[in-house]
């Protein structure tokens, strides 16, 4: 349906967001309340908000808990989720809603996500008594959903890459992968008989119950990470949860935290994280490397913007050596839902040289990258993405 004159200028009315902007257009009802909303976010910053990241508080909100907490109320009943989140990350951003976010009350208010749990545990140690348990639930709420979303999948897609790593060339019946068995046995194909003769056969080993693959996840927690922490906390649990997965997951900045033994509460991980500070991935990858004891049965995946604090070249040299040992390994510039990061093109750059992808990636395709890297296959590159799919390829050097 062809939108009206009317509605076009009301449209640009609410998107322009002042009397004076030459749509001649009132609103009334709803759309005055929704334009208010925008208004108090949106309307009146200073001109140095563009230099400094804050700006004052401006059309209404002033410094008042309650007042925020009523907008809060109001965005969530005009906007959908996905906007009610972008507009709390800019208030955090324009109007120092992160200095709210110490009052229970402000706590209760907001649409949790990933980004607000990042600012929670950013500010976790100025959390007062009363506030942390609602912080607390709070990112209980959101690790919830990102277990609902991604934890059946994830075993699904490794249990069977794991499975798949583990064939054999004389199953039993039970065991046999028709669909890989037929392909090998196309040249056998009888056109007289409509059938193909099935020479060698091609089957899963037995499930077994014996670890099959280590997992180390080394995940960089400066506070640029703070999604990507969010979800290796996530992964991390649910990886640790399979019995044929070693897993380990380790956090850094300028010095390095082993969070294994806490990973059957993602919670918890998150808790124990130190958002923020300096990086030294050469360190970081130091103590991953002292702990792997299968090389050609690990993967070290780790995920990091690569600016590298630390030395450059221990970084490099060390990834190089878990290589030539047949490490399988991966750098994840980011890994959210968000496009491509900001990251060191030259550190990046130079791990392609070695032979070890370097790439960003979404939650959802995660367990496929994790299920190729178990079978020891190359990465699909529909599956990555950096600053333009050209830079993915070559970093990814698959």
């Amino acid at each position: 349906m062809a939108t009206t004159t009317d509605e076009r200028l009301r449209r640009w009315r609410l998107v322009l967001g002042g009397e004076a902007d030459g749509t001649g257009c009132t609103l009334r009802g709803r759309d005055a309340a929704m334009d208010g909303a925008l208004a108090a976010l949106y309307r009146g910053a200073p001109d140095d908000a563009a230099r400094t990241g804050r700006g004052r508080r401006s059309a209404g909100l002033g410094g008042s808990a309650p007042q925020v907490a009523r907008w809060l109320g109001d965005i969530r009943e005009y906007f959908p989720s996905t906007v009610v989140q972008l507009m709390q990350q800019d208030a955090i951003t324009r109007l120092g809603l992160d200095r709210l976010l110490l009052e229970p009350e402000m706590l209760e208010a907001v649409e949790p996500d990933v980004h607000l749990v990042g600012t929670l545990l950013s500010l976790k140690h100025a959390l007062p008594e009363t506030t942390r348990e609602t912080a607390r639930a709070v990112v209980g709420k959101v690790v919830a959903d990102l277990e609902r979303r991604l934890a059946d999948r994830t075993r699904a897609t490794l249990g069977g890459a794991l499975d798949r790593s583990a064939r054999v060339n004389r199953p039993r019946h039970r065991d046999i992968d028709w669909d890989r068995t037929i392909r090998a046995n196309l040249k056998n194909y009888l056109p007289e008989h409509g059938t193909v003769v099935p020479e060698r056969l091609v089957g899963y080993a037995r499930a077994q119950r014996a670890v099959k693959k280590d997992v180390i996840l080394c995940v960089d927690q400066s506070g640029s990470m703070a999604p990507s922490v969010v979800h290796s906390a996530v992964f991390g649990a649910v990886l640790s949860s399979m019995r044929t997965l070693d897993t380990r997951l380790v956090v850094f900045d300028t010095s390095v935290v082993d969070l294994t033994e806490q990973l059957t509460d993602p919670v918890d991980v998150l808790f124990a994280t130190q958002l923020g500070g300096g990086t030294d991935i050469n360190r970081a990858l130091a103590y991953c490397q002292s702990r792997i004891t299968r090389p050609s049965e690990t993967i070290v995946v780790l995920i990091s913007d690569l600016y590298e604090g630390g030395i450059r070249d221990g970084m490099l040299r060390r990834v190089a050596a878990m290589k030539a040992a047949d490490v399988q390994f991966i750098a994840l510039l980011a890994l959210s839902d968000e496009g491509a990061p900001a990251y060191d093109h030259a550190h990046a750059a130079a791990l392609a040289a070695l032979g070890a992808p370097a790439f960003a990636c979404t939650p959802d395709v995660f367990p496929e990258i994790m299920a190729a890297a178990i079978e020891k296959r190359p990465i699909p590159q529909h599956l990555v993405k950096g600053a333009d799919r050209g830079e993915a390829q070559l970093h990814s050097n698959v």
